[in-house]
């Protein structure tokens, strides 16, 4: 395994700016690559619930199958000296896109890279957003077929609003999907392997999000990696108070957020929070199995969007206290109560949370906080054998690859193939067609209306003939340099899909199937600058 760094040229403006110290940095409380002795001396001043969170921590991450390096991790929660590196995502299918799996190995290494710096314990903690409910956004899997990624969808039922973590898994529809799966991958010597493996998540899991942390723990046994589900009622339970604290700061929080975000847009800085406004409750309210985002009105009352709730403040103060698996935190309030639950040494984010995170100052603020060091995630982009080897045969550089892809690439070969080109000649051809064509066009309109209109549908039929010989060429062409085009949407298909990076859209399944977990390891046990824009690993 060899990894490069390398820049990229789409990069967000604000992230660049964030990177490279521009005024953006405003927004947030520290420094994001030297800020973490600091930020250590300052969580010792403060006070966390971690002989309350540990045994929770400890009895998942043992159902989940977590190795004895994690179960160590989490009997150091304890020491009040420990600090964490957390980052989070919604509980995909297969772990979702390869940036969560990105974002884990981000976590890994910088907890490891900092505790070898501060010689104290830093957990790398993942937050499973199990209280999610955008289900069609993780019921799916990308994988390559004939050149081209093919979306395989997970066709159980769907759940309305209800909370990932709350919806039981299908294991025998699961089983079907992922014999599905397997029949578009090539065997290799770990294709046996990789889907006992899979198999055996699924009869271990009685969740979504059981099948997606047993996973996360197959493929990073060795790592010490904590994984804590948001939705557990057990931690909500523990979070009581900190629920009553965002319920009482709501105006401050709102106001603040609201006011942040018109200031960057004022900058010309973009996040994905749009249309805030200070009336918003930034909490969810659970009933009959659905998330209700909740809105405060004038008279200081909590309400659904449809009003299909309405609770008085000391209402809703008192389930918070008594029933806080009622409540559930939005991406405003999310990393508040991140902040107040866990010791967090840093928060490794992907580009669009860091967009949102710039406008979250003033809520850490309200409630006398500091926003923890915001790290952008690592990104990296897997090259196999037969992607260099496709590089090399089409001439295509890898930057060019990654930045347009190589569709353009692909027909100016295909065009450099004909002489002169067969659509050129086509054109030409009907052109004077046309022109023949005239004098006849001319007299049968002279003759009756009906008669033009047959004339002008000869010719249609004229041009449409040309145009299916056109395509037939083409496609014969195509045919004929079959092999040759393969490479060039090869390196579309893995390099460029749907005009972005790899992983955006990619399965980590295909790498697992031709690979086997063991570049995942190597990976994780790395050493990556966070300042560097994205990786390359050639496997």
């Amino acid at each position: 395994m060899r990894i490069d760094a390398m820049h990229m040229k789409n990069e967000s403006q604000l992230i660049a700016d964030y990177k490279n110290g521009k005024e953006i940095r405003k927004f947030f409380d520290y420094d994001p690559f030297k800020s973490f002795g600091v930020r250590a001396e300052e969580l010792k001043m403060r006070q966390f619930k971690r002989n309350e969170l540990a045994p929770i921590l400890e009895e998942c991450n043992t159902r989940w199958g977590a190795g004895e390096e994690t179960l160590k991790q989490i009997e150091k929660l304890k020491n009040p000296d420990s600090v964490v590196v957390v980052g989070g995502q919604q509980a995909g299918l297969l772990t979702g896109p390869l940036y969560t799996i990105n974002k884990v190995i981000s976590i890994i290494q910088l907890a490891r890279e900092q505790e070898e710096i501060l010689g104290t314990p830093v957990l790398p903690v993942f937050w499973i957003a199990g209280e999610d409910h955008d289900y069609e956004e993780i019921n799916h899997v990308f994988l390559p077929e004939k050149q081209r990624l093919k979306k395989f969808k997970f066709n159980q039922s769907h759940y309305k609003k209800k909370p990932i973590s709350e919806i039981k898994l299908d294991k025998s529809l699961a089983e079907k999907w992922i014999n599905e799966l397997f029949s578009t991958l090539e065997e290799t010597i770990h294709t046996k392997e990789i889907y006992n493996m899979i198999l055996k998540a699924i009869h271990d899991s009685e969740s979504f999000t059981d099948f997606f942390a047993t996973l996360i723990h197959r493929l990073f046994e060795k790592e010490g990696l904590i994984l804590l589900d948001a939705a557990d009622k057990r931690v909500r339970k523990i979070e009581n108070d900190y629920f009553i604290r965002l319920i009482e700061n709501q105006p401050k929080i709102s106001e603040g957020v609201t006011q942040a975000s018109k200031e960057l847009a004022n900058m010309d800085y973009t996040t994905s929070l749009e249309d805030l406004d200070p009336s918003d409750g930034h909490l969810f309210y659970h009933q009959d199995e659905e998330r209700i985002l909740l809105k405060r009105t004038e008279e200081g009352d909590w309400i659904g969007k449809q009003e299909e709730i309405n609770l008085s403040t000391e209402e809703l103060l008192k389930i918070a206290n008594e029933q806080p698996e009622k409540l559930s935190n939005n991406v405003v309030t999310r990393p508040i109560m991140q902040e107040l639950l866990l010791p967090t040494l840093a928060f490794i984010g992907g580009p669009g949370e860091i967009g949102y995170w710039s406008i979250l100052k003033p809520a850490f603020h309200s409630l006398d906080l500091k926003m923890p060091p915001v790290v952008p995630r690592l990104s990296f982009t897997f090259i196999p054998e037969r992607t260099k080897k496709a590089l090399v045969a089409t001439g295509i550089s890898l930057e060019t690859a990654l930045h347009h892809g190589s569709a353009d690439e692909k027909e100016k070969w295909l065009l450099s193939k004909q002489q002169p080109p067969i659509t050129q000649l086509a054109d030409d051809l009907k052109k004077v067609i046309e022109q023949a064509h005239q004098p006849i066009r001319r007299v049968a309109e002279d003759i009756r209306d009906d008669i033009g209109a047959l004339a002008e549908k000869n010719l249609f039929y004229l041009h449409r003939e040309i145009d299916y010989l056109t395509n037939r060429m083409e496609q014969a062409l195509e045919e004929k340099y079959e092999k040759e085009i393969s490479q060039f949407e090869l390196i579309q298909m893995m390099l460029n899909p749907e005009g972005g990076l790899q992983e955006r859209t990619w399965s980590v399944l295909p790498f697992l199937n031709e690979y086997g977990t063991e570049f995942i390891s190597k990976l994780a046990r790395s050493s990556c600058s966070f300042k560097n824009q994205h990786y390359i690993v050639e496997l």
